[in-house]
């Protein structure tokens, strides 16, 4: 009997998702520049996040000062000024169609759920900001659209219950492990935890990090993750919540290159004497 080693199966194609979020700082221009990017790189998705500031920030953070590239400014503006409206998101899905590079966005609320729905998009994504919200959850799972489920900020518990919600609805699901710290820290990756939420619910399983290097998300598709998804910025120094924890192109396209070709690489675990090898061996070896 042939052992098989290799404990789980690498799948043939990852799903890629460049995660723009709010790093295009309200700049249409910008955001075609990181889409142009994420497609250059070889990326199968770019995605962004939609919000309706009144909705999302508190009330003690609304009147809150802060400085900005646009001069000082309340919080709740700030936010509006990096919102893009039906006017972005409309010539953003006809950029997208133009390049060959699908698009979607995760919501922060259910307005925005709903102002996204109105798009043809290949999968809805909840942010790990969302996955306690379970009316949040049952609206997005009964609109029936494959969706991405990130896990960061929650117990398993929490976990079971946004499963139960995709699972009684019937809609296609994958749960993302991720750690929603900005960027994260290796020590707290704990990227063996893929395969605990795969044996656990049964479920395909990705992963959506904000580390600022490459090779966790390597480790984790050698883990079986599904999909990656990474935020990307043209440079990290630029101003921004998340431009730290973002790859610059040139890292996103070594991962890429490096995610598409790990399942060639790791193999079925069969050990083989190779035809390539007889010849060295020939060479090295000393005849019996």
């Amino acid at each position: 009997m042939e052992p098989n080693p290799v404990p789980w199966a690498l799948p043939n194609h990852v799903y890629i998702i460049a995660e723009i979020g709010i790093n295009h700082n309200g700049s249409l221009d910008l955001a075609k520049d990181l889409i142009r990017e994420a497609h250059s790189a070889g990326c199968d998705a770019v995605k962004f996040q939609k919000r309706n500031p009144d909705v999302c920030v508190g009330d003690a953070q609304k009147g809150v000062l802060r400085e900005t590239p646009w001069g000082t400014m309340t919080y709740l503006d700030y936010k509006r000024r990096i919102e893009f409206g039906r006017r972005q998101y409309d010539e953003i899905d006809s950029f997208c169609r133009q390049l060959g590079i699908a698009w979607s966005a995760s919501a922060w609320d259910m307005d925005s759920q709903e102002f996204l729905s109105s798009y043809e998009r290949p999968f809805n994504k909840v942010a790990s900001a969302m996955l306690t919200d379970l009316d949040f959850l049952r609206m997005v799972a009964a609109e029936g659209l494959f969706t991405y489920v990130s896990t960061g900020m929650s117990t398993l518990d929490e976990i079971s219950s946004a499963v139960e919600i995709f699972s009684s609805h019937e809609t296609p699901f994958e749960l993302m492990h991720s750690v929603s710290t900005y960027p994260a820290e290796s020590e707290h990756l704990n990227l063996a935890t893929i395969i605990t939420l795969r044996e656990l619910f049964q479920v395909s399983v990705g992963y959506s990090g904000h580390e600022a290097s490459v090779s966790p998300s390597i480790v984790a598709v050698a883990f079986g993750a599904s999909s990656i998804e990474r935020h990307i910025t043209l440079d990290r120094s630029m101003w921004g919540t998340d431009q730290s924890a973002s790859l610059e192109p040139a890292g996103l396209r070594q991962l890429v290159g490096a995610i598409r070709k790990l399942p060639v690489e790791v193999g079925d675990g069969q050990k083989r004497f190779l035809d390539e090898e007889k010849s060295v061996a020939a060479k090295l070896r000393r005849s019996p």
